[in-house]
């Protein structure tokens, strides 16, 4: 577990493109959601922690007491906690919430073939352009790394985890614009993903897709990049669909 408050997340592309400025007429709505989605997709992992109330203030374009009032909110829901002292700062907690209410969940309001058919889109051609960029030493070490995490997570956290990898891929891209619209499809996604169990085949066989695409993209094979996420996405799709239908 981190002991010390960190300057930011190790994810930079992503972490700016979750964190951006809000829209005003919903500042305080909208700090919780950013905040939400980069704890619940990863970017920010259990134990680790929140940039400092500042830090967050000046990337959303809020101000301190609205963040902090998030962030107090956050705590009460059971996704972070604040400690005190020199090593003191927001940390996400180790379990977090299954569901911030009791009972059945209620129905998305929003169509599962949908949110398929754009995270096609939207996936698909972004790992044909991430494996047509020239990637830096960096972002091919980031790359990897997300991949080799994911293939050694444990069950309880690796849709966390899976969701980490899609959006360094998205992030590969080079496009700002592409991350958040990714990321809020996968969140939606998630909603679906609760409802079905982990299989343990399911998760092999993506963990060699995983590869696959990875490695398309480091070796600059936009076609096969494309065709693997493709096969990939589908094979959520028919499970996703198998299950809850």
């Amino acid at each position: 577990m981190s002991t010390a408050p960190s300057d930011g997340f190790e994810d930079g592309g992503v972490e700016d493109a979750l964190l951006r400025p809000v829209r005003t007429g919903n500042a305080f709505e909208d700090t919780v959601s950013r905040l939400l989605q980069t704890v619940r997709l990863g970017v920010i992992a259990p134990g680790e922690s929140l940039p400092s109330e500042r830090d967050l203030a000046l990337r959303l374009g809020v101000s301190r007491d609205t963040v902090r009032e998030a962030i107090r909110t956050l705590n009460d829901a059971g996704y972070v906690q604040t400690r005190r002292g020199r090593y003191g700062g927001t940390f996400v907690v180790d379990d977090l919430p299954e569901r911030a209410h009791h009972g059945p969940a209620p129905a998305p309001d929003f169509d599962l073939d949908d949110v398929l058919r754009l995270r096609e889109i939207l996936e698909v051609g972004g790992v044909r352009m991430a494996a047509a960029r020239s990637l830096s030493a960096s972002e091919r070490d980031t790359l990897w790394t997300r991949l080799q995490e994911l293939r050694s997570a444990d069950p309880v956290d690796y849709r966390r985890l899976d969701s980490r990898l899609h959006l360094t891929l998205a992030e590969m891209t080079g496009s700002p614009s592409l991350l958040p619209l990714v990321a809020d499809v996968r969140m939606k996604l998630n909603v679906f993903l609760d409802d079905i169990p982990l299989l343990p085949r399911n998760i092999a066989h993506s963990d060699e897709q995983h590869e696959t695409i990875v490695i398309a993209v480091l070796t600059g094979d936009s076609d096969r990049a494309a065709a693997a996420m493709e096969e990939h996405l589908a094979g959520s799709a028919s499970l996703l669909r198998g299950f809850l239908s």
